[in-house]
């Protein structure tokens, strides 16, 4: 097989786009906000008890953020969840809600299918006041060799890295 020099240049250049891409990616983590903030509130949608009790412990492991349990009183919203964050919360027994300005609406009309079985767990940092997604990461939900309810304390473990870097 044989490569043009036009060939070679969009190859190192493909390969520098998605590097850039990546490295685009993890900036998000060094955000002003994530690396500013003191309070999070935190939401586990996974439908696991567990999952979410490991992810607060590793939460409070780390010890960046005091974890507070009303929202008004958080810079940052931590959602865990079996799907991307779209704006949109799950609360129990399937009510759908929205943030705006830190504040919880529940939807006039719930959305009781928006909880589908996914192999992936998603953990999604927002900020209270807008409601956008400031960092984002997902992880396979764990099994024998990673641990059945380790997945939240794992992207935990990612955003505390990212946060690092």
């Amino acid at each position: 097989m044989r490569f043009s020099g036009r060939s070679l240049i969009h190859l190192v250049l493909g390969g520098m786009l998605a590097i850039s891409g990546s490295a685009a990616q993890r900036q998000l983590a060094k955000s002003p906000w994530i690396l500013s903030a003191k309070t999070i509130f935190f939401i586990n949608e996974t439908g696991s008890y567990e999952v979410g009790q490991k992810a607060l412990a590793q939460l409070k492991k780390w010890g960046k953020y005091r974890i507070v349990l009303d929202s008004k009183q958080a810079d940052l919203i931590l959602v865990l969840s079996r799907e991307p964050y779209k704006g949109e919360i799950l609360y129990s027994g399937g009510q759908t809600g929205t943030i705006d300005d830190g504040q919880f609406t529940k939807d006039p009309v719930p959305d009781y299918d928006a909880l589908s079985p996914s192999p992936y767990a998603y953990l999604a940092v927002i900020d209270v006041k807008t409601g956008s997604t400031l960092w984002s990461d997902s992880h396979v939900w764990g099994g024998l060799l990673t641990g059945f309810n380790s997945v939240g304390e794992r992207l935990i473990k990612e955003l505390e890295s990212d946060t690092k870097k």
